[in-house]
């Protein structure tokens, strides 16, 4: 099945009612501004692998970019944790 934006925001749309139905028995996120700069990234890299245009040349470069920004994100997430 091909993911279409709608499917992804139906998705994301249920997934987000899970979390928040659990999140009265869990933790809250200790670090929310890191997990929206996460899920910002995330849908940057979607964005532009879905893109038609290489953008002069840079499409492959911006996305391996944001995924060393994502990992360094994830690594401060669990340092945080030690």
């Amino acid at each position: 099945m091909r993911m279409t934006r709608r499917n992804l925001a139906a998705g994301a749309a249920a997934a987000g009612a899970v979390l928040a139905a659990g999140l009265g028995s869990a933790h809250a996120e200790p670090h929310p501004a890191l997990r929206n700069a996460i899920n910002s990234l995330e849908k940057a890299k979607f964005d532009l692998m879905h893109a038609r245009h290489d953008f002069g040349g840079h499409k492959m470069e911006a996305i391996q970019s944001i995924d060393q920004a994502i990992e360094q994100l994830r690594i401060a997430m669990r340092f945080d944790r030690r």
